[in-house]
């Protein structure tokens, strides 16, 4: 029951095959790896079929939103808003900041372009770590709205000035005393923006979207840095249930009839009850999608045995291309592997395939390889067990992969930097 899949270079061919999830409000497409082109040149073609002829008008991504706001002006045709900070320029810079997604994003503005700016479809980070631009944002914003707000703001935020580029280091001081919690002055300044929003909505709704989201950002931001050092399965569930509810929000925004593409790693998009990470009592934003939307959310994993891929040794080192190892034999990439197709996508979706779905119910270790990839410990490091049948509704294999194409943090002598990236 493998499809043999065309390569994803050939986005329309590759595309295609996926019209058969069009009818989905929510479709989720996964990765094996931050660091993999294949991945994101399959999930660009799957992207444009969905967008372009089955009515898909917002892509949520695994990013930050002040960083992906850049380029969703970018793809939108708005007006430039400088940040503190070009987009995407911090660590792990290449996940975002590669070729890969600019020719994506390239094809999105090309197709905006031909429509309506209220049709336009837009593009969006759903992740939590950007607490000092999203300070900058909602600052930026009240200063140009309502400047008596801004200087609350400000007030408010001031608890958290110091920490803005340090919030890990907020945390670690909150959890052993030696600063008090700014919770409460952050809830303040988000309640208080959500009560003035008819006001805010009448004058630019879009930009008011933006700053109430910046506001719920530092919000779940504050909350997971300050919880991150306890261990468990806390902080986790707070930043994918953060993801989820800012997915909720852009639906809503966008209206009854909108559907959304998510890009996220197979660690957020599958269902996390079918993982050991659920087991251990762990949710994601693929479960808590498939419990509101039910069958009108598809998940659909991806993986690989082996190739070369982007990624560091250590979190916020420098980036490397290494070399992936093939596949343990108790895994499910080695059963991909065995089958000797080194391209496919696998659709146990539907009621009739439920033979191809028990095939693929018995327990294997499953393999994530995030920023960090760490082949010498391996088996501790990036693998865990799973139920494939019941974490993904599909699966696109390839069997060996390469990195992504990171775009230079700096432009040559007398040569732009790469817009949106260059913001």
């Amino acid at each position: 029951m493998m499809e043999p899949l065309p390569p994803p270079e050939n986005a329309e061919a590759f595309g295609c095959l996926f019209s058969r999830f069009g009818a989905a409000r929510v479709v989720l497409l996964g990765e094996a790896t931050h660091g993999t082109a294949e991945f994101y040149k399959a999930r660009a073609a799957i992207t444009r079929e969905l967008v372009q002829n089955h009515g898909f008008n917002i892509v949520a991504v695994e990013a930050d939103w002040p960083d992906a706001a850049h380029l969703d002006r970018y793809v939108r045709h708005r007006a430039p808003r400088p940040g503190r900070s070009r987009a995407f320029s911090r660590f792990p810079f290449w996940m975002w900041r590669n070729r890969e997604v600019m020719d994506f994003l390239s094809w999105l503005r090309a197709h905006n372009e031909r429509r309506d700016v209220k049709d336009r479809a837009s593009f969006h980070g759903l992740d939590v770590y950007s607490l000092g631009e999203s300070i900058h944002t909602v600052l930026t914003y009240l200063r140009k709205i309502d400047p008596l707000a801004a200087e609350r703001a400000r007030m408010r935020y001031g608890c958290l000035t110091p920490w803005q580029d340090d919030p890990a280091g907020y945390g670690h001081a909150v959890l052993y005393g030696r600063v008090e919690s700014c919770e409460e002055a952050i809830v303040e300044q988000l309640i208080e923006m959500l009560f003035s929003r008819l006001d805010y909505i009448r004058q630019d709704g879009d930009d008011y979207f933006d700053a109430a989201q910046n506001a719920r950002v530092v919000r779940a931001a504050e909350h997971y840095y300050r919880i991150m050092y306890r261990g468990g399965a806390e902080s986790w569930n707070l930043r994918d249930r953060h993801m989820f509810d800012t997915l909720v929000s852009l639906l809503d925004m966008r209206g009854p009839e909108s559907k959304a593409v998510v890009w996220a790693h197979n660690s957020h998009i599958g269902n996390a009850a079918a993982t050991s990470m659920g087991w251990a009592g762990e949710f994601n934003i693929g479960e808590l999608c498939k419990k509101s939307f039910d069958k009108d959310a598809i998940a659909i994993g991806f993986g690989t045995d082996r190739g070369r891929v982007m990624a560091a040794s250590d979190w916020g080192g420098p980036a490397e291309i290494k070399t992936v190892r093939p596949a343990r034999e108790d895994s499910y990439e080695f059963a991909f592997r065995k089958t000797g197709v080194t391209r496919s996508l696998t659709d146990w979706s539907v009621p009739s395939r439920r033979a191809l779905a028990d095939t693929l119910s018995m327990p294997l270790r499953e393999r994530a390889i995030g920023v960090v990839y760490r082949p010498e410990s391996e088996f501790l490091s990036h693998y865990f067990q799973a139920v494939l049948s019941d974490q993904f509704d599909a699966y696109v294999w390839f069997e060996e992969t390469s990195p992504v194409t990171p775009l230079r943090m700096e432009p040559s002598h007398g040569e732009p930097d790469t817009y949106p990236f260059g913001l």
